[in-house]
């Protein structure tokens, strides 16, 4: 009887949590495998690179954020490494989207400044952060770039990871 009892409860659980889940298919029984897949292949078809690369510039903008302790809750989370690879991706990425940005290009450009004034104070490091700060401002890409690679190639010419 005790087992019976527990039975009926168990899929009553189950049952109101994918009524929310299913607004559009109330019902009906979650997609299968090949739905789900057909879905998501009908969203990689009108997906863009350029919406890909922006979100992921304003993820890392948050998630630096985060990491420099600059949101409420934050403090503990400080981590001055991670800022400096925040700030670099956001560098390296958004002259391939800025023309896509528009005028949203402006306030990922104020919001970057700021994640860069926050790692100086975090490490007293001005230059630290970005080593080719001064190559991204001038919008000339090529010329900085190929200034700059030589001096780190020059160990052996291979990349290494770090500082």
């Amino acid at each position: 009887m005790t087992d019976e009892a527990a039975t009926p409860k168990q899929p009553e659980e189950e049952i109101v949590p994918e009524a929310p889940a299913g607004d559009a298919a109330e019902g009906q029984a979650p997609p299968s495998e090949e739905e789900m897949r057909a879905a998501y292949e009908a969203e990689l078809k009108n997906l863009r690179v350029e919406d890909l690369v922006a979100q992921t510039v304003v993820s890392l903008l948050n998630l630096g954020a985060r990491k420099a302790g600059l949101l409420p809750g934050t403090e503990d989370e400080v981590d001055p490494v991670q800022v400096g690879i925040a700030i670099e991706g956001i560098r390296r990425l958004l002259p391939l989207i800025e023309p896509a940005l528009g005028e949203n290009a402006a306030s990922i450009k104020d919001a970057l400044a700021q994640l860069q004034v926050a790692f100086t104070k975090l490490t007293g490091e001005p230059g630290a952060a970005p080593a080719t700060d001064g190559g991204a401002e001038g919008g000339g890409e090529a010329a900085p770039g190929g200034e700059q690679e030589p001096p780190e190639k020059a160990g052996g010419g291979l990349w290494t990871p770090g500082p």
